[in-house]
């Protein structure tokens, strides 16, 4: 049963930040996530505070420097189906049409897919767990074959679920934020929260802070890009592994890569073993397999997930192989 609280739908980003400054305000933008998260009682809220009569949060646009400007409430089908984002950030379209069914891929917004909460049943269940403020990170002992074999910091073992974030790190985006001090330019990947620094936040928004936007830089010459998700039986779910490549080419070489894994770790997790095992090399096969076994040498899997380094070595090669014969 969802608690009782105040609705409200300012018409301006700053009347949104206002009305955020209340304690156990929530932000509400589709709806897809915070929905259940009330419904599950993982946090209060006495205030929901919509985005949906702000115009300025919507949209895709050129920027002028020549990258894409993303406002934070387009929806996800409205990322997988944009021409410009299709042709230029082939990656970014890519995660955005394996987020969850049609239903919800009409309804949740890219903001919301980048800030939604972990799915680790202990965290979503009546577990007092470390994320909620508890002691204990109950997957460490428990059931954990969907949880992380990365960045764990041995205090919480979620996974990052969101599909459109490892592309937008591979894609060095920046993320802006509104708060009641103005408006804030952070990069995608310095955007989540590792457990280290704050194991019951997953990004470094504050309460009466919103995503307003996601900025694109501009694609150079010779760039590829990919997502692979891996999930089960092809259901709508969320990743075992997966892989956003953004890759620039110049002839058959690699000559600036970033690859960032999802299904792996509590934030979007970026390999470096692998870019380095590819920068200024070729994509054959002696250099694929080195790159794949690279991905998971420092691999720290749980007690029933240790299936998951196989699967991401695979998936690396087969995701390499493909992007080097584009």
């Amino acid at each position: 049963m969802l608690p009782n609280f105040a609705y409200v739908r300012p018409v301006s980003v700053e009347g949104a930040v206002d009305h955020l400054h209340s304690e156990n305000s929530r932000v509400h933008a589709g709806g897809t996530d915070l929905l259940g998260c009330l419904r599950d009682n993982i946090f209060p809220a006495d205030k929901l505070v919509s985005l949906s009569a702000l115009s300025d949060l919507r949209g895709i646009r050129r920027a002028a420097d020549g990258g894409l400007r993303i406002g934070a409430m387009n929806t996800i089908t409205e990322i997988a189906t944009n021409e410009s984002i299709q042709d230029r950030y082939r990656a970014l379209a890519m995660g955005a049409s394996e987020v969850a069914s049609p239903q919800l891929r009409n309804q949740g917004t890219i903001g919301g897919n980048i800030c939604q909460k972990p799915r680790c049943w202990y965290y979503r269940g009546e577990f007092h767990c470390l994320r909620k403020g508890g002691t204990i990170c109950y997957a460490f002992g428990g059931e954990n074959q969907f949880h992380c074999i990365f960045g764990s910091d041995d205090r919480c073992a979620i996974v990052h679920p969101s599909d459109t974030a490892p592309a937008l790190v591979a894609f060095n985006a920046q993320v802006r934020i509104a708060g009641p001090k103005g408006d804030r330019l952070v990069p995608a990947e310095q955007f989540f929260v590792r457990p280290a620094e704050n194991v019951e936040k997953e990004t470094i928004l504050q309460p009466d802070e919103l995503v307003t936007e996601i900025m694109l830089p501009p694609i150079p010459q010779g760039t590829r890009s990919s997502y692979r998700k891996v999930r089960t039986r092809r259901s709508w779910d969320f990743a075992l592994a997966g892989v956003a490549l953004a890759i620039v080419f110049k002839g058959d070489t690699v000559e600036s890569a970033r690859v960032v894994l999802s299904g792996a770790a509590p934030v979007p997790w970026r390999s470096m073993e692998v870019e380095k095992a590819i920068i200024g090399k070729k994509l054959d096969a002696a250099v694929v397999s080195s790159a794949a076994e690279a991905a998971v040498k420092q691999a720290q899997p749980l007690s029933k997930n240790r299936y998951k380094i196989p699967l991401f070595k695979a998936v690396i090669q087969q995701e390499l192989e493909k992007i080097a014969q584009v």
